[in-house]
């Protein structure tokens, strides 16, 4: 990793490292060369240089070559702030088996536990944690792999120890280990922190609640059967699965059971909202039609009503029909009406009915002639 190198008028006010105890010849033989922190803050400005391109490296690929002598800092030397050149080694160690947000919380805690951190972490191997702690889902390589890529590691160490012994600290320079507070017992031991603690190096981190592995594993124990199935259906083998015939038959007709009930779900979803369109166009229709029905009884009372415009026009044709069939009568004075008036018959007996004999019949002539002769 490179070394950043400042001139002495950009170095000047900014405090020399508390471990440097050398002549003043000697300090300006020897350089502080230890690997600086992925972010860096620069010059205790505002500004950070973030470096975080690659992964972080492993140990034995980058181990402290620093020539100068290393005294471990107290914690209020560390919190006041220490030089660029020379930054506060935080250790923190673990299992990190299918490493969640849990792992990613104590490592972001142990970073900041001070201004300038350099952060290593420490994974045990696979023969180590299955003699102290049980089998784990993932293999070394892939821990490994894991917190290499975590944003907060700067330095990854393989294989580490299960009880941090001086050699170790004194190997990595190790100013301060980080973990959470909670006594592990583990290897003989009622706390493997214990002589860290008494060392004053120990520095508490907070555990996240409600996740650890330990719950990743119970969720998967607990659906195994749901797990099993989704791998079936995405092509894993039952021997891939360690599933057994009668079992592998199951879980698949199960799937096909459950791939009818979505069918089943799917078709019942698509015909409520059928009958929900129907039943909203059905009552738009109804709303349609009674404003038309309401229209059209409107205009036929209109034209038929008993004030309506038929019935003033069956009045007007009606006159002039009773005109044309019965017209009126001429005056009495007319040339036609003169002409119109024929001679009439009269019976010349009772206007009540002709006579009835012949006798009767010379009783009236001769009465008529009588008359006759009188107005003569």
């Amino acid at each position: 990793m490179p070394v950043l190198k400042f001139d002495a008028e950009s170095l000047e006010g900014i405090p020399k490292s508390p471990c440097y105890k050398l002549p003043s010849k000697t300090m300006e033989e020897i350089e502080h060369t230890c690997p600086h922190p992925r972010t860096e803050k620069l010059l205790y400005l505002e500004s950070y240089k973030l470096t975080l391109t690659e992964p972080a490296a492993f140990a034995d690929e980058t181990s402290c070559q620093c020539k100068a002598p290393h005294e471990r800092l107290t914690i209020a030397q560390a919190r006041l702030g220490t030089p660029i050149d020379r930054p506060v080694r935080v250790y923190a160690d673990g299992i990190f088996d299918l490493f969640h947000s849990g792992h990613a919380r104590a490592l972001m805690q142990a970073k900041n536990l001070f201004p300038n951190t350099y952060l290593l972490v420490g994974v045990c191997s696979d023969d180590l944690t299955h003699q102290y702690k049980g089998f784990t889902v993932m293999n070394e390589i892939e821990r490994y792999d894991a917190l290499r890529h975590c944003r907060y590691v700067d330095e990854v160490i393989r294989d580490a120890p299960w009880t941090l012994s001086p050699e170790f600290l004194d190997k990595h320079k190790i100013d301060f280990v980080a973990h959470d507070d909670i006594p592990y017992s583990s290897a003989g031991s009622d706390d493997v922190y214990k002589h860290i603690k008494e060392a004053g190096m120990f520095v508490p981190t907070q555990r996240t609640e409600g996740i650890s592995t330990s719950d990743l594993i119970t969720r998967i124990v607990r659906d195994y059967d749901v797990y099993a199935r989704r791998n079936l259906q995405r092509g894993y083998t039952a021997k891939e699965l360690n599933v057994s015939f009668i079992n592998e038959k199951k879980y698949r007709f199960q799937n096909h059971v459950d791939k009818m009930k979505e069918k089943v779900k799917n078709v019942e979803e698509k015909s409520k909202e059928f009958v929900y369109k129907v039943e909203e166009k059905s009552h738009d229709l109804i709303q349609k039609w009674e404003e038309k029905s309401r229209e059209f009884i409107g205009n036929f009372l209109e034209l038929f009503g008993p004030d309506g415009a038929w019935k003033q026009v069956f009045q007007e044709r009606g006159g002039r029909m009773l005109q044309a069939l019965s017209p009126r009568q001429s005056p009495t004075s007319s040339p036609t009406r003169e002409r119109s008036q024929s001679p009439t018959f009269q019976w010349p007996f009772t206007k009540t009915s002709p006579p009835s004999s012949p006798k009767a019949a010379s009783a009236s002539i001769s009465s008529i002639s009588d008359g006759e002769e009188d107005e003569k």
